[in-house]
């Protein structure tokens, strides 16, 4: 039978012990980005960080390596709008924001909150709508916090495998949660969430993780294990390799984008709903590719 002292002395041998292997190492990303506009501009950016009417932008602070995707609402095409200006200039601002040190690493929804509520300030107003994704890693807890607002998202994935992910918010069959700016005469009318609405997330990572943020441009056209299919060629974390990579799963989700014959993660969603659908989904498409590595400075 122990006694007190002696079962003292185990517990902080145990605590001590727990203590040396606590990894110290400040973490960080290396990201790559890839998309394609559904008007066949294979890889070019349109107008900064834009693919077609999605916007994207990867911005590291000393506490932090922050990410964000945005897919601007095609509809305001028929009143006039770029839906991309909306998109764009929602996802510069939260670039801005971190960059400037204007927020906490725990809260991606206040980088997202910040970043519209300066929209909404603007003397001229910006009309357009956009979902949005915020993923943020602090450095030194090793935590992935996340604000994910719509379709748009994100994977972690470790040994292969999903371990986390965001989830889709859809008020009804493709319509998913959005921040909108209407002008006066159609407030009410037009589909506006809340920032404070986005699905929020903290995770614990790894050294080796992967993680994939994206619009719904590649979701709805790449199930789960066509994605795990393609990572599995990212054998380290140089930026090129992640490149090749983000770019390989970009090009595949936009070749079957096309496929009329393609029984899509879309159609098949569509079918849930009893609709008649098949193929893939013509659609913007953004893909941010990140390993989980060291801090370098």
């Amino acid at each position: 039978m122990l006694s007190v002292l002696s079962y003292g002395r185990l517990v902080a041998r145990a605590v001590i012990g727990g203590l040396s292997q606590t990894d110290s190492r400040d973490y960080s990303l290396v990201t790559a980005s890839c998309g394609f506009g559904k008007d066949f501009r294979k890889g070019i950016l349109k107008k900064g960080m834009c693919y077609g009417d999605d916007a994207c932008f990867i911005a590291r602070h000393r506490s932090a390596d922050v990410l964000g995707v945005a897919d601007g609402v095609g509809g305001w095409r028929d009143y006039g709008v770029d839906p991309s200006q909306f998109s764009g200039t929602l996802m510069k601002t939260c670039e801005r924001l971190v960059k400037e040190g204007r927020f906490v690493p725990s809260s991606p929804v206040g980088v997202l909150t910040a970043g519209y509520y300066e929209l909404l300030q603007n003397k001229v107003p910006l009309l357009g709508s956009s979902t949005a994704c915020i993923v943020i890693l602090d450095r030194q807890s090793h935590q992935l916090h996340t604000a994910n607002l719509g379709d748009s998202g994100f994977l972690v994935v470790r040994g292969g495998e999903v371990v986390h992910r965001s989830d889709e918010q859809q008020h009804y069959f493709n319509t998913p949660f959005q921040l909108s700016i209407a002008p006066p005469e159609a407030e009410g009318a037009v589909l506006s969430d809340s920032p404070d609405a986005a699905d929020s997330s903290s995770f614990d990572v790894q050294l080796g993780d992967i993680i994939l943020t994206a619009t719904d441009g590649l979701f709805d056209n790449m199930p789960d294990y066509m994605i795990l299919q393609e990572l599995k060629k990212l054998k380290n974390s140089n930026y090129e390799s992640i490149q090749q990579t983000a770019r390989s799963i970009a090009e595949q989700a936009h070749v079957l984008a096309y496929d009329p014959n393609y029984m899509s993660p879309f159609a098949q969603y569509a079918c849930d709903y009893g609709l008649n659908v098949r193929g893939g989904k013509p659609d913007d498409i953004t893909v941010l590719l990140s390993i989980v590595a060291e801090y370098t400075d």
